[in-house]
């Protein structure tokens, strides 16, 4: 059996699709259509198929509060999440501008899906309990799946900057059950909720996600990046808000810039994106973003950095060959892939865009069908991480 139904802009359903166990479906701002419009009619594409749960991901052009209205209104007799994205991932390539949406149906998944709301007050403690909790349900949910197999998914307001707390308490708690997940891609001139369940908007808040499916699948995180002979120690940061003011003793750009042969005024998006500061943990090496230079000559990180901590900067790899291993891979261990739910850095887009790489990014979206979105951060297990592109990959194949 195909697993994935493709349904591009336009196109009238696939007839062959009642069988299809994950759609997708694409809408872009082109089409002249209201988010209400848009809305509908991805919803009315998996129609036919009792689907479990959908999943749509949002350009932030798109007010969330439209969104989720129009989801609530439609009343689609299933689980509806999302949230706004730093661009949008279909199997035709990367969009803006657009909303995707990808369905999971009920024959071959069973789902569950909580809230967590108020995470300025989020406690790691009560997080644990929370993940326990919904693994006990989850266990009752997919008894009517024949070989059920679970994998939890993230998805964090990534305006609240509380995905270490988070992915730490719900990592540890799930045990065996593998976490990926992502941050929402957000507007930078505008602060408003990103996210949202069935017809409600969540504000700082997070959306925990426990899926089972009787198909194979396997959970990834994959990044291009090698560490250089050239480390720093971060000597004044502000960890809560994610800062780093001083590195080496010395103004964190300022000495960044040195260290790489740079204007301090040519540091841009690009840069950081070739050049991230990486810290090695378990043996591996894991990047710690730069999201913006301050006019203080401070740092914004997309994970949070502790005064003490060492870091080396890094340089790019061949982002397009790191992709064709992965999907080779994933294609050999599950023969084949039929579809890639994704969450990839948005730096990761810049390097695309700036290395002319699109195209090329393009043909391995459509080969591999992947859906999702560029992210201010990625989860996996019990790690906030950014600059990497981390997914759950199905198989066509039933778990064994």
């Amino acid at each position: 059996m195909s697993l994935a139904y493709k349904h591009a802009p336009g196109e009238a359903p696939d007839p062959d699709g009642a069988h299809r166990c994950i759609r997708w479906a694409l809408q872009d701002e082109g089409m002249g259509k209201t988010p209400k419009e848009m809305v509908y009619a991805i919803l009315d594409s998996f129609r036919g198929v009792k689907s479990e749960l959908v999943m749509l991901f949002c350009s932030p052009q798109f007010h969330i509060a439209e969104v989720a209205a129009a989801v609530g209104d439609y009343g689609l007799d299933a689980t509806v999440v999302g949230c706004t994205t730093a661009g949008e991932i279909t199997p035709l390539g990367h969009r803006r501008g657009s909303i995707i949406g990808v369905s999971f149906d009920a024959e071959h998944f069973a789902a569950s899906v909580k809230p967590i709301e108020r995470l300025a007050e989020f406690d790691i403690a009560a997080g644990f309990a929370t993940a326990r909790a919904m693994m006990a349900e989850q266990e009752l949910v997919q008894q009517r799946l024949e070989t059920p197999h679970t994998f939890a998914m993230l998805i964090n307001d990534s305006l609240a900057m509380r995905e270490e707390a988070i992915v730490s308490a719900f990592g540890a708690a799930l045990g065996h059950v593998p976490l990926v997940g992502g941050s929402a891609g957000v507007s930078p001139a505008v602060r408003e909720p990103n996210m949202f369940l069935d017809g409600r908007v969540l504000e700082n808040a997070a959306l925990m996600l426990l899926v089972s499916t009787d198909h194979d699948f396997r959970v990834f995180q994959t990044q291009h990046f090698k560490p250089l002979d050239l480390k720093v120690v971060v000597t004044k940061a502000d960890p809560a808000n994610r800062l780093v003011l001083e590195i080496n003793a010395e103004p964190a750009a300022k000495e960044y810039a040195r260290l790489l042969g740079v204007r301090r005024d040519e540091l841009t998006p690009q840069v950081f994106a070739a050049h991230p500061l990486v810290v090695r943990a378990g043996g591996r090496h894991y990047a710690r973003a730069i999201q913006q230079v301050n006019d203080d000559d401070s740092f914004h990180f997309f994970c949070a950095i502790d005064e003490g901590i060492v870091l080396s900067i890094a340089e790019s790899g061949n982002l397009v060959a790191d992709l064709e291993s992965l999907f080779t891979r994933l294609n050999q261990d599950l023969g084949p892939v039929e579809a890639v739910l994704g969450f990839d850095c948005i730096l990761r887009y810049i390097e695309m865009e700036q290395g002319q790489m699109l195209q090329d990014i393009s043909r391995l979206l459509t080969a591999n069908t992947v859906i999702g979105f560029n992210t201010y951060g990625e989860q996996f297990g019990t790690m906030h991480m950014s600059q990497t592109f981390t997914g759950i990959a199905f198989g066509s194949a039933l778990a064994g």
